[in-house]
């Protein structure tokens, strides 16, 4: 048997001045798994861009199996059999379209009167759909997917192909623990037949599962290969970032006055109601699976949606937001995850992109003051350390993490009560994780905050309190210090409701 294995040599890439990638050289064998892990910025994508087509090297080869891999377009990269799922989502499907046409895409663009045979079409649709454990009405329109179903579509798509190279772009981050599971089975399968798979991620859970080995890029080029059991996970953070990761040591503050009060909230029918209070100078992180109810509660907050029952109390007064821009006159500011969909707007710059929420606090008489918002821009740029040429670029134009960087600024450039941030640590590296939290933590003492996310890790890292969220009711709290996580991780997974907390 032939070697199948990917090799890179001597891979450069620049737009314009910026040189992206600096003589990568790296080795994607058959039938394994290689995690690839970077900082925002280290060229992670735009080396996946050039594997699957979308961009061209400036020099270097690839080579798959031991030819030439030319890949001028996505679809010369799949008849190659390299196959992405990236991490935008609306990138592996069309949201405008239904779940059969989606799955089967690849073979309607060939022609052959395939629109004569809808019933064929459903089939090799559900065929597609039940290699993956997806159960869905293949008739729907993926726009009206959830997120975590959308990412699945995708997934079967790129497993159709039967792939000889495989890359993974943040599969998990839409994903609920039992989705994960499913995706980890079809990655090792895929595996065991002999398929490349480059994995690219943060999350050590998965790292942990899957990795056979790990490969660490710094600054345009490959900073580390670690491939000897048991695989060094720190060095290759070390390796990754150029120093040593500090462990954070959260110091409790003395809270302040209640901000929010929520008394026996229903968020949907059959739930347990729930109780809470979070205070001025508090960060509350609330943890739990995907789907247990954390964006809901979120959108309740912000006056996206009204909740079943219950109380919710902002300094004292009322607070029952009727839209999103009521909740913003009252103080309440929502960062919401998945940052390509509900928060980035494309065609604006980066400064746009900042003081979208706030424009009329930079408008005088009703004239804009760009003035204004580039200060406000320059201001909230040097905050966050956000890695940028000019704030008048587009906001595509930046990393990932840089991106999510903006998304968080854009909520805590102005002062407010009470900020929700729902998955702010979403798709960015250790590093970036780090300052963000560092930030939001720096400059909690005015309000209160409160912090969604799915990853405990996270939560730990930021957190004065950890509420934990299941079936749409809080069942668990804990004061973040000599922390006992089984029993956090317990109430995630099977929490039992005579222990919910504000009972």
């Amino acid at each position: 048997m032939s070697d199948q294995a990917i090799r890179l040599s001597g891979l450069h890439k620049a737009f314009g001045r910026n040189q992206v990638l600096r003589g990568v050289d790296l080795e994607i064998p058959a039938g394994q798994v290689t995690v690839l892990m970077g900082a925002n910025g280290a060229g992670k994508s735009t080396l996946v861009k050039i594997l699957c087509g979308v961009h061209a090297a400036d020099s270097g080869e690839i080579t798959l199996g031991g030819a030439p891999l030319v890949a001028n377009s996505p679809s010369d990269a799949l008849r190659a059999g390299v196959v992405t799922v990236h991490q935008n989502i609306n990138d592996g499907v069309v949201p405008d379209l239904d779940v059969v046409s989606n799955l089967v895409l690849d073979s309607l663009a060939g022609g052959g009167g395939v629109f004569l045979r809808r019933g064929q079409m459903r089939a090799r649709a559900r065929q597609i759909a039940a290699a993956v454990g997806l159960e869905i009405d293949v008739r729907r329109q993926v726009s009206d997917l959830s997120l975590a179903d959308r990412q699945l579509v995708s997934i079967a798509r790129a497993m159709a192909h039967e792939p000889r190279l495989l890359i993974l772009d943040e599969p998990t981050s839409s994903l609920s623990a039992v989705e994960a599971d499913r995706l980890f089975d079809l990655v090792e399968q895929l595996r065991d037949r002999g398929v490349a798979i480059l994995y690219i991620s943060h999350r050590m859970s998965d790292i942990r599962r899957l990795a056979d080995r790990i490969v660490s890029m710094r600054d345009g080029a490959i900073s580390g290969v670690f491939e000897d059991a048991p695989l060094d996970y720190s060095g290759s953070v070390r390796a990754m970032l150029g120093h040593e990761i500090t462990e954070v040591d959260i110091a409790i503050p003395q809270p302040g006055r209640p901000v929010l009060e929520v008394r026996d909230l229903v968020l949907r029918d059959g739930a347990r109601p729930f109780s809470l209070e979070a205070r001025e100078n508090e960060v509350i992180a609330i943890t739990g699976l995907v789907g247990s109810g954390k964006s809901d509660f979120a959108g309740a907050l912000f006056g996206l949606a009204a909740p079943v029952s219950g109380t919710m109390r902002l300094d004292g007064g009322p607070h029952a937001p009727a839209s999103a821009r009521a909740a913003i006159d009252a103080g309440v500011f929502l960062c919401p995850k998945d940052r390509l969909i509900n928060a980035v707007v494309a065609d604006f710059d980066i400064t746009r992109n900042l003081t979208l929420p706030f424009i009329a606090r930079h408008s005088r008489l009703s004239f804009l003051s760009f003035r204004s918002e580039r200060a406000t821009a320059g201001r909230m740029i040097g905050t966050m350390g956000i890695v940028c040429q000019n704030p008048s670029d587009g906001i595509l134009t930046l990393s990932g993490g840089n991106q999510q960087k903006v998304m968080v600024a854009r909520w805590m450039a102005e002062a407010a009560r009470l900020l929700i941030l729902d998955e702010p640590f979403q798709g960015v590296d250790i590093q970036a994780r780090r300052d963000i939290g560092h930030k939001i933590r720096e400059t909690s003492a005015h309000r209160a905050t409160i912090v969604f996310v799915a990853e405990l890790d996270e939560a730990l890292e930021i957190a004065d309190r950890v509420l934990v969220m299941s079936e749409h009711s809080i069942v668990g709290e804990h004061r973040n210090e000599n922390i006992d996580v089984s029993a956090i991780m317990a109430q995630v997974v099977d929490a039992e409701p005579a222990r919910a907390a504000g009972q």
